[in-house]
């Protein structure tokens, strides 16, 4: 029988992490649980958008419209005036709905890149936005639409289902929501995960890389990058059907232009090409301004919502502490801040203390500490070299 305790050592962590997570909402109370939401749904559209521009070295600043996509989607699919089709069909919709269009584009996407790229998926974010304002029928124009809450076998993830007490904890939506959202992150993490290491995530580091190399290689460059395109697509489709049950209701102005540079900036600041870097990014830049406007009556400068005092909000103010860690990063730490727990791991194991069997411990060995050209407390002809060599230059 084979020894568990590699196996534990390397998924211990792992597994202490997802019984924590599934442990705080019997203890955190319904802010904090938001805020977790949040950070979950921006968690999965930065892991795709992390796939795209990381990992195929593709620039999108139409994540934005996508993720209008699966919230839209799923509130039309699911609701009147609509289709009215059951929720958990009308999610799953929703998310193709949102790799359709992102097909739709593709075409565009494996012949265009870089900047060049960007600009191109500007134009969605301009189209969808003026499409959400004019379709008042589908989008409910203006003042958006209320979302239908999502069922799942007779089980209804928010507050107008049963009632639900578990260990004597009530559970409310977002209690129940939680567990939504932490199971479509753990498809998100384990399917990128699956997809960086596999072929697919090799094939698009090499179109990263050099096109010409990939080519040669026998890689498709226009196909994979449109394919990642879909893909990054989808992942924004999910994280907006996320955020919509979330929200319990969507409007226009929330699927801005400044949604696309917040992921692009969880991108960055969590380290490009990385599943827990994006997550980590999507976790800071989500939970900055939400924690900001809770506290901002004890903040200096920054003003209470709807005080009128102070000099600047609290969303202005955390767009500009993340701009000025967006800076930082690239200054210090360009692979973002998983680069920077991947150092600080390895500086950690190289001043981990090296033990050896009696005998043959530091004293047999040169001293470290001694200086250079002595052989430890027993060496004496080092020092009799070192007064040899200052005597020759003694004039």
């Amino acid at each position: 029988m084979s020894d568990p305790r590699p196996l534990l050592l390397k998924r211990g962590p792992l597994l202490l992490t997802a019984l924590l997570l599934c442990a705080l909402p019997f203890y955190l109370d319904a802010f904090w649980l938001r805020i977790g939401l949040f950070s979950m749904a921006a968690a999965i559209g930065a892991v795709g958008l992390g796939l795209l521009s990381g990992t195929a070295g593709q620039l999108s600043l139409g994540h934005a419209f996508f993720l209008a996509v699966g919230a839209y989607g799923y509130v039309w699919l699911a609701g009147e005036p609509g289709p009215g089709l059951p929720p958990a069909v009308a999610a799953v919709l929703a998310v193709l709905l949102a790799g359709a269009a992102g097909g739709l584009f593709s075409p565009v996407a494996g012949r265009v890149k870089g900047i060049y790229l960007g600009v191109a998926t500007l134009a969605l974010v301009f189209l969808g936005h003026h499409v959400l304002l004019t379709a008042d029928s589908v989008t409910g124009g203006f003042n958006g639409r209320s979302v239908p809450p999502l069922e799942l076998g007779g089980f209804t993830f928010a507050e107008s289902g049963p009632e639900l007490t578990v260990l004597g904890v009530p559970f409310g939506a977002e209690e129940r929501l939680w567990y939504l959202g932490l199971a479509l992150f753990a498809v998100t993490w384990f399917t990128a995960r699956g997809l960086l290491r596999g072929r697919p995530g090799r094939a698009l580091t090499a179109v990263r890389d050099s096109e010409t190399a990939a080519s040669v290689m026998g890689v498709h460059v226009a196909r994979y990058r449109s394919a990642a395109f879909v893909v990054s697509s989808m992942y924004a489709g999910l994280a907006g059907v996320l955020l919509a049950l979330s929200f319990r209701r969507v409007v226009p102005d929330y699927f801005s232009l400044a949604l696309s540079v917040d992921y692009l900036a969880m991108i960055v600041i969590g380290g490009l090409g990385s599943v827990a870097g994006a997550t980590a990014g999507a976790v800071f830049v989500t939970a900055l301004p939400l924690l900001m406007t809770r506290y901002a009556d004890q903040l200096p400068l920054v003003a209470a919502p709807g005080s009128g005092g102070g000099s600047i909000g609290p969303t202005e103010a955390s767009r500009y502490l993340y701009g000025a860690a967006i800076v930082v990063i690239l200054l210090y730490a360009p692979d973002g801040l998983h680069g920077l727990a991947r150092r600080i791991r390895a500086r950690l194991r190289r001043r981990a203390p090296v033990t050896g069997p009696p005998g043959t411990g530091p004293a047999s060995g040169p001293d470290p500490d001694a200086p250079s050209g002595t052989t430890g407390t027993t060496g004496t002809t080092g020092t009799d070299d070192t007064s040899a060599r200052a005597k020759e230059h003694t004039p």
